[in-house]
C-alpha cells in the first residue's frame, strides 16, 4: 500500500507533475481542515476566509447540520442514479426549490451537477418551449467553462482564448455600468440610453422573433459584482414578456443568501420565467438546478432530461439541510450585518489610498475596485494582483474579479463570526498598501 503523502512541498511537486496548469490554484498551500471561516493547511498555518470557494460555502465549512445529513445519506446508499430508481431526496429538494424561489406559478425543479449544465439545461427547455434558437446572455457575464456556456461569457482570456469555434446563435447584450457612465449623463439618464441600447441590439445584432431565452445575473460575478439599476432589470423582463422569450436569472453565485435576500433577483422585484443555482445550495457538493415555471421545464419529454450524477442524493441531502440553516440561523439577514462591516473597512482605505475606486454592495456581495487613480478609474491589474497575492501570503483567501482583473470581490461564508471577520480585515488592511 503506497504510504500518503502530507509535506506540503512533496505535494506541490506532485500537482505540478500531474495537474495541468491550466487549472489555476490562489494558494498553493494543502488544506488539512476547515471549519466556518477557518481554513487550516497540513502545516498548522490559518486562513479567514474571504473566497469561500468562489461563493459556495454561504453556510461555511463542515457545518455540523451539513455535515450529519451527509454522513447519515452515505450510510443509506451513495448513488443508485434518479433515472433507475427514485429517492426521496431528489423530490423532497425539487419540491421545497419551488417553495422558496420567486414567482407566483405553478413550478417544477430540475436537478443537475454543476452551474454551467444547470446554464446549458435552462437553455435546452427554453428552446424546446418556444420552439426558437437564439440565446441572448450579457456584455461582461460570466455563465461556465463548456462550450455554450463559454460563448455567453464575456471575458476571453483566461476564459475563451484557443478554445473555440463556440456554438451558434449566441449573443452578447449591453449591461449598465454606472461606475464608467459618460461624466455627463445622469444616472437616470444612463439607463434610458442603455435601454435604448438594449432595443437597438435587438435591431442590429438578433430579431427577438428568434430568441429563445435572455440569460442575465441578476448582479454580475466574475464580471465585477456590477449592481444594475433596478429599472433596468425590469425592463429586460418586460420585453422578454412582451416577445414571448424566457427570461433566466442566473443565481449561482449570487443565490442562497448571499445578497441580503435569499436570492438576488428579489431585490429587483422581477419573478424570473426560470432560475439556476448551484454554488452555495449544497455546501460544496457538486449540485445544481433549473426552477421556474412547469409549463417550460415540462415541454421536454422523457429521456432529454437528466444525467448519470445529477441530483445525487448525499449532495441532495446537503442541500436540504443548507436551506434548513439559512432559515434557522437568518443568513440572509447576517448578510447585511457582515457587508456593511466589511463595506466599512473598504471605506476607510479609500480615504487612505487614492487606488481605492468604487465600493459596490448588494447583501455581503461586495467589491472595490482598484485603479490607477479616481479620477480617470483606469483599472490597476497588477495592483489587484499583489493585493490578492499578499492576502494569500499572509492568511486571507482572497480573489479578484472583472473583465480587467482589477476587482477585490469579497464571498465570506455567511456563518464567520465576528473575530474571524475582524481578523480578515485587519490582514486585508496591510495588503492596501
Amino acid at each position: 500500500m503506497e504510504t500518503v503523502t502530507t509535506d506540503t512541498k512533496a505535494l506541490q511537486e506532485k500537482r505540478e507533475n500531474y495537474i495541468p496548469k491550466g487549472v489555476s490554484n490562489g494558494n498553493s498551500n494543502i488544506v488539512k481542515d476547515a471549519i466556518g471561516a477557518t481554513v487550516t493547511d497540513i502545516d498548522n498555518n490559518e486562513w479567514i476566509d474571504f473566497a469561500g470557494a468562489i461563493g459556495t460555502l454561504n453556510v461555511g465549512h463542515t457545518h455540523p447540520k451539513v455535515t450529519t445529513a451527509v454522513k447519515e445519506q452515505a450510510d443509506k446508499f451513495l448513488h443508485p442514479g434518479f433515472n433507475v430508481m427514485m429517492y426521496e431526496g431528489y423530490i423532497n429538494l425539487a419540491e421545497k426549490l419551488c417553495q422558496i424561489t420567486p414567482g407566483h406559478f405553478n413550478k417544477q425543479a430540475l436537478l443537475l451537477n454543476s452551474g454551467a449544465e444547470a446554464i446549458e439545461n435552462a437553455i435546452k427547455v427554453s428552446r424546446k418551449y418556444t420552439g426558437k434558437q437564439a440565446v441572448v446572455s450579457f456584455e461582461r457575464g460570466f455563465h461556465g467553462r463548456t462550450n455554450l456556456t463559454m460563448g455567453m461569457t464575456s471575458k476571453v482570456k483566461p476564459y475563451k482564448f484557443g478554445f473555440g469555434p463556440f456554438a451558434p446563435d449566441i449573443y452578447q447584450a449591453p449591461y449598465p455600468y454606472l461606475y464608467h457612465k459618460p461624466s455627463q449623463l445622469t444616472d437616470d439618464e444612463y439607463v434610458d440610453q442603455v435601454i435604448r441600447d438594449f432595443e437597438d441590439f435587438f435591431v442590429s445584432s438578433v430579431a427577438p422573433e428568434n430568441v429563445a431565452c435572455v440569460v442575465m445575473e441578476p448582479v454580475q460575478g466574475e464580471g465585477g459584482f456590477i449592481i444594475p439599476p433596478k429599472r433596468f432589470v425590469q425592463y429586460v423582463k418586460e420585453f422578454c414578456e412582451k416577445h414571448g422569450i424566457v427570461f433566466v436569472a442566473d443565481e449561482i453565485q449570487t443565490g442562497f443568501g448571499r445578497t441580503g435576500k435569499l436570492f438576488a433577483v428579489d431585490h429587483f422585484d422581477v419573478e424570473p420565467d426560470l432560475m439556476t443555482v448551484s454554488k452555495s445550495m449544497a455546501a460544496g457538493l457538486p449540485l445544481s438546478g433549473v426552477v421556474g415555471k412547469k409549463e417550460i421545464l415540462n415541454a421536454a419529454n422523457p429521456g432529454e432530461l437528466g444525467g448519470t450524477y445529477a441530483g445525487n442524493p448525499v449532495a441532495c441531502s446537503a442541500a436540504l439541510a443548507v436551506i434548513d440553516v439559512m432559515e434557522e440561523e437568518n443568513l440572509p439577514e447576517k448578510a447585511d450585518v457582515i457587508g456593511r462591516k466589511i463595506e466599512g473597512k473598504l471605506q476607510e482605505l479609500q480615504k487612505k489610498y487614492e487606488f481605492v475606486g468604487e465600493i459596490r454592495r448588494l447583501g455581503a456581495m461586495v467589491a472595490v475596485e482598484i485603479v490607477e487613480d479616481r479620477e480617470s478609474k483606469r483599472p490597476d491589474k497588477q495592483k489587484t494582483s499583489d493585493i490578492t497575492a499578499n492576502a494569500n501570503q499572509n492568511g486571507l483567501l482572497l480573489l479578484s474579479a472583472g473583465i480587467n482583473s482589477n476587482i477585490v470581490r469579497f464571498l465570506a461564508p455567511l456563518v464567520i463570526t465576528d473575530e474571524e471577520l475582524e481578523k480578515g480585515l485587519d490582514i486585508l488592511e496591510q495588503t492596501f498598501v
